[in-house]
């Protein structure tokens, strides 16, 4: 029988944002492929270090304690990588050696591998490749460039259950329409169109299908909380807007019809994200703008969506 994707949630990881390559890849870069294919012959029972995304991932991987079966997982997580499967083998063994129930991996020797998500019903890819993202995200496809970080270990406190996904509206969860009516007529042009707009749903943006997936799962969760009530729901969605009011209005309505939803909404009018971020302390934020993840990725696992017109532009 074959293994039908179409009803989990689907994420695809580049080996670069799962786990800690810094050394593998400053020997590629130093004295090229085939001195890094020795090394990485020569360390393949060396378990490679958590990454950026490697809390993330866990935690998402750990809710298939939710499902009926074992073989039949709310969640599904594929290595993505520009590895050749014989270099490839260090990836998977580590994910072996890191306990992680990943199966399912792609390796194309240096060729991208994000052509394939769709085949895959993937509705997240993420690497610390900007390039990879970025050719992802221009063939329309949803992606996310994974920044280094030096909070990785703090996102995985073994005390800590949850798991905490923070989302920017525009540009991520929406489209970036709205955006491009702010940079034609500056903050008074923006909020009057969407005063005026506000019943009028925004088109959905590239991580949108991942928010409904998480949602079937928050849904599976109030289902066993419904028949345990010691069961304390571990997934949480936050958004982190700069919107305020009265531009607020089209964002709720927009997730609405949509027909997903956010556990918490910060409406910021500008405020720097990066002290709510803090506060929330979640294990993956998503944001369009370099500008807002550079105040959170010191401390925060942060993504950065390379989509939409503000992306069109040089950026520090």
């Amino acid at each position: 029988m074959k293994y039908d994707l179409s009803r989990r949630l689907v994420v695809g990881i580049a080996s670069s944002a799962l786990f800690d390559l810094a050394e593998s890849d400053a020997v590629f870069r130093q004295e090229g492929e085939e001195a890094y294919r020795r090394h990485q012959e020569e360390h393949l029972d060396r378990t490679l270090g958590k990454g950026v995304a490697f809390p993330f991932v866990r935690r998402l991987l750990a809710l298939n304690d939710l499902a009926d079966s074992p073989e039949d997982p709310l969640v599904e997580v594929i290595v993505l990588s520009r590895n050749d499967p014989d270099t490839g083998l260090r990836v998977m063994r580590s994910v072996q050696a890191h306990g992680l129930p990943i199966t399912r991996a792609v390796f194309r020797q240096g060729r991208p591998a994000h052509p394939f998500m769709p085949a895959l019903n993937m509705s997240l890819f993420l690497s610390a490749n900007g390039q990879d993202v970025r050719d992802a995200v221009a063939a329309g496809l949803p992606a996310g460039h994974v920044l280094a970080s030096a909070g990785g270990d703090r996102a995985d406190a073994a005390d800590d259950p949850e798991l905490r996904i923070a989302f920017d509206f525009d540009g991520v969860l929406a489209d970036d329409s709205s955006e491009r009516v702010f940079r034609a007529g500056g903050l008074d042009g923006f909020r009057a169109h969407e005063v005026s707009n506000a019943a009028t749903p925004l088109d959905p943006g590239p991580l949108r299908n991942f928010l409904a997936g998480v949602n079937r799962i928050q849904q599976r969760e109030e289902e066993v909380r419904r028949t345990d009530a010691g069961y304390r729901p571990r997934v949480h969605v936050s958004l982190v807007t700069a919107r305020n009011a009265p531009t607020h209005e089209r964002a709720v309505r927009s997730l609405k019809d949509w027909g997903v939803r956010v556990n918490e909404a910060f409406f910021l009018g500008g405020v720097d994200k990066s002290g709510v971020i803090a506060a929330l302390r979640p294990h993956i934020f998503f944001d369009d703008q370099v500008t807002h993840l550079s105040g959170t990725a010191a401390g925060t696992p942060s993504v950065h969506v390379p989509f939409g017109a503000v992306n069109e532009l040089p950026q520090a």
